[in-house]
Parts: C-alpha cells; sequence; structure tokens
C-alpha cells in the first residue's frame, strides 16, 4: 500500500501571522482557523494546487515550545517549494521579510536551487527545474 502524506505541521507564536506569510508567499489558501481543546489556535492551510496540507498552530495550554531552527540539522531540516524564477522568487519573498541563507546553487546537471529562513525560523528552498530538451529535469534535496 502506498502512504500519501497527510499534512506538514508547523509551530508559530503567532500562527494567524505565520499563516498569513505563507498565504502571501505561496498562495496557500486558509481554510480553517479554531481554537483545539488543546488550548492553541490552530489553522488549517492548503497549498494552491491542493497537493499538500500544511497546518500551523500555536503551544497548547501549558506547552514549553524549543526555538526554530533554519540552519541544517538532523529530523525534518526543511520544506522546498517549485520556482520558475528563482532570482525573482528571492527578491519577493526577502520583500515579505524571508532571509536568504544560501544561493542561488546551480547542482551540476540538475537544478538551482536556494534556501532561505522563513517565518518561525522554517528553512525553505527554492527549486527552479533544469531546462532540457524535450522537458524538465528537477528536485533536489
Amino acid at each position: 500500500m502506498g502512504y500519501r502524506i497527510n499534512h506538514i505541521h508547523l509551530k508559530s507564536p503567532d500562527p494567524k501571522k505565520t499563516a498569513d506569510w505563507y498565504v502571501k508567499a505561496f498562495d496557500f489558501e486558509i481554510t480553517s482557523d479554531e481554537t483545539r481543546v488543546f488550548g492553541d489556535r490552530f489553522l488549517r492551510c492548503k497549498s494552491a494546487d491542493g497537493g499538500v496540507n500544511v497546518n500551523i498552530s500555536g503551544a497548547r495550554t501549558n506547552e514549553r515550545m524549543g526555538k526554530g531552527d533554519a540552519t541544517p540539522h538532523y529530523g525534518l531540516e526543511h520544506f522546498g517549494f517549485d520556482s520558475t524564477d528563482l532570482e525573482t522568487d528571492i527578491r519577493r519573498l526577502t520583500g515579505l521579510g524571508a532571509t536568504l541563507l544560501e544561493g542561488p546553487t546551480q547542482i551540476p546537471n540538475g537544478a538551482r536551487i536556494a534556501f532561505l529562513q522563513g517565518p518561525d525560523d522554517t528553512r525553505l528552498e527554492l527549486v527552479q527545474a533544469r531546462k532540457i530538451a524535450g522537458g524538465s529535469d528537477g528536485g533536489c534535496c
């Protein structure tokens, strides 16, 4: 049996502000906004193409949160977004408050990539597929 990713969950000190950033940055749609039985504000979002659900919530009642980490690390390290124009997207996202961490970098025989620090110290990757005759070859890390 194949498994489909159900969702990605981000924690934020201000879930609505973070969700609004992803709406502006990547055309996410906020599909619900509620306070759960755990005491946390919980927003459900979906990507513009409907392919990925992203939940964004605050701390639960009496939950102590560690700091975010936009540097390379073990565990869930980053999530990536396709880009058709890396430089334009970098300018747009840094204009929204993201910080360029690395790149743009050309992967030999592959995509061009860049890493940014998003809200709440998330690590985001932009991936611009390499154009080849008859199609494209993309994907990275």
